[in-house]
């Protein structure tokens, strides 16, 4: 599972000329969901991302988590984490998950942050999306189980 977590003021993603989510100071997360991702992967990224301390404190430095600020997260699917560009120019996508699964985890990782007493609010899984941020710092943090 991959996530780009990118400090904002706010973000919102629309969908239709909709805006269906939204945050007014948090995090704007991209989520790929890749091939063989399930509760262990998922575990890791939303132990780590409320306390992810990426948020500056009162000297300046990054030391307070999500959970310290009350900020809270706009949650976008984004399978192109899972692009392979090493072969010629067009991507190919084959350790993305299958969308089945990829929409269970999708929405598992928001239902574990809002158990962490996290604000979620979600863009719709596989539509084409508009997504606005007003980036904070600006900050952007790649995690990916893999590496956790």
């Amino acid at each position: 599972m991959r996530a780009v977590v990118t400090r904002v003021k706010s973000a919102s993603v629309t969908v239709d000329g909709r805006v269906v989510g939204r945050t007014d100071g948090g995090f704007l997360v991209l989520l790929g969901v890749g091939q063989g991702d399930g509760e262990a992967e998922r575990k890791k990224l939303t132990e780590k991302l409320p306390v992810l301390r990426i948020f500056e404190d009162e000297a300046g430095k990054m030391n307070r988590s999500l959970l310290d600020v009350g900020g809270s997260v706009l949650l976008v699917s984004q399978f192109t984490l899972y692009a392979n560009c090493r072969h010629g120019r067009r991507p190919d996508f084959l350790s993305a998950a299958k969308p089945d699964l990829a929409e269970a985890e999708y929405l598992r990782f928001a239902e574990d942050l809002r158990a962490k007493g996290v604000h979620v609010e979600t863009g719709v899984f596989g539509a084409e999306m508009q997504v606005e941020s007003v980036n904070d710092g600006p900050v952007t943090i790649i995690l990916d189980s893999a590496e956790l």
